[in-house]
């Protein structure tokens, strides 16, 4: 049977906090580094009286108390509040809602009043992010896959990884489903790096634990090579390096920016513009992008740091207003096109590509932009400038 929660992350915790070179979109050292849990031991209500959630618990297993006189007089979802406050109230009263709460044996309601003396018995539901690393049949598209290593073409609205607002759905859920127990002994199972929700494109997933160690050094090593598609406003120099530190913005902590000193991590990205138009008067361009480091929206950042935007980038928007976008295109344009890397079993050379994606392509048509992928070398050490 499947495990639904992953093991010991300790393959690539010193990587991910130290060197956060693993990420072509986001620094996995945001990653969360341990299974979510309910605090352990009893819970610190006064009133319980009962069998109460540990860490490792089932979930459901009953609470019980009973209520104090003290309460008396109070609405029941504030009773509750105060019986269970590792619970927030609205999730007390959801549970009320959900008919999981009994009141002397009789289903409770959220705004009735205790009288003191009364026995609670609530049948918790699990929290999300205590279902989070669980199996789930999630769409994966395998360009590539053996015994040691699989590369996936992410979709754009495809999450990499569990976290607050995404518990479900994500890769790491499709992971485990299409490998079980395999990926579930993996750390992160079997994740390296990851890409932006909003970003399409290759990434490599370990599929034994040498493996995830060998691409964890490769990428530390720098001879993971990915290679980016973006279309940007303006035209960029036909050749350019951003060499510039990333770090949290300052002034808006959701955002991430050029910080210098030592506020910043180091931070190099090698552009090559490669077509350019003009769409309602504004210019366009689209242009190749090679990461040297992986800091969190390392493209992003840089890009809109020397003026040239992603298009339809909802968070590093132009500084100056721009016309409106062909389609009502609304995320950052921005592809992880090609990867490639040195095989972990027998070190040969390898890479891959993945085609634009239809709604890039679309609106490179509108937009009058044209390149021939194909005519590109397959090496492309000299391509990018140095």
């Amino acid at each position: 049977m499947t495990r639904s929660i992953l093991p010991d992350y300790s393959v690539t915790a010193s990587f991910a906090t130290e060197n956060a070179e693993d990420s072509s979109d986001d620094d996995l050292d945001s990653l969360p580094q341990a299974f979510p849990s309910v605090p352990d031991g009893p819970l610190s209500g006064a009133c319980v009286t009962g069998s109460a959630l540990s860490g490792g618990a089932d979930v459901s297993k009953p609470l019980s108390a009973t209520l104090p006189d003290s309460l008396a007089g109070e609405r029941l979802d504030k009773a509750l509040a105060q019986c269970f406050p590792e619970y927030s109230r609205s999730r007390l009263q959801a549970w009320v809602e959900d008919g999981r709460v009994m009141l002397d044996g009789e289903p409770a309601k959220v705004r009735q009043k205790v009288a003191g003396g009364e026995v609670v018995l609530i049948t918790p539901a699990a929290l999300p992010e205590q279902l989070a690393f669980a199996p789930e049949p999630v769409p994966l598209d395998a360009i590539y896959e053996d015994a040691t290593l699989a590369v996936f073409n992410k979709p754009v609205g495809l999450v990499v990884h569990p976290a607050a607002g995404n518990w479900s759905g994500t890769l790491l859920n499709g992971l485990l489903h299409r490998y079980g127990q395999a990926a579930a002994d993996l750390p992160r199972a079997g994740i390296v790096h990851r890409l932006d929700k909003e970003t399409s494109g290759l990434m490599v997933v370990a599929r034994t634990l040498i493996a995830q160690t060998d691409l964890v050094r490769q990428l530390q090593a720098r001879t993971v090579k990915r290679h980016y598609a973006a279309l940007v406003w303006g035209r960029p120099p036909l050749r350019t390096v951003v060499d510039a530190p990333i770090g949290r913005d300052p002034r808006e902590r959701t955002r991430m920016a050029v910080v210098p000193g030592q506020g910043g991590k180091p931070a190099r990205t090698r552009v090559v513009t490669v077509a350019s138009a003009e769409w309602d008067g504004s210019p366009v361009s689209l242009v190749l992008c090679s990461l040297d480091t992986g800091r969190t929206h390392q493209i992003r950042v840089h890009l809109s740091h020397i003026g040239h935007s992603l298009l339809g980038d909802p968070l590093y928007k132009p500084r100056h207003k721009r016309p409106a976008l062909p389609g009502d295109f609304a995320r950052q344009a921005l592809h992880a096109w090609r990867l490639g890397l040195r095989h972990p079993e027998d070190d040969r050379s390898m890479h891959w590509q993945a085609p634009m994606p239809d709604d890039m392509r679309d609106l490179m048509t509108a937009l009058g932009l044209e390149f021939d992928f194909s005519t590109l070398p397959d090496s492309l050490d000299d391509f990018f400038p140095a």
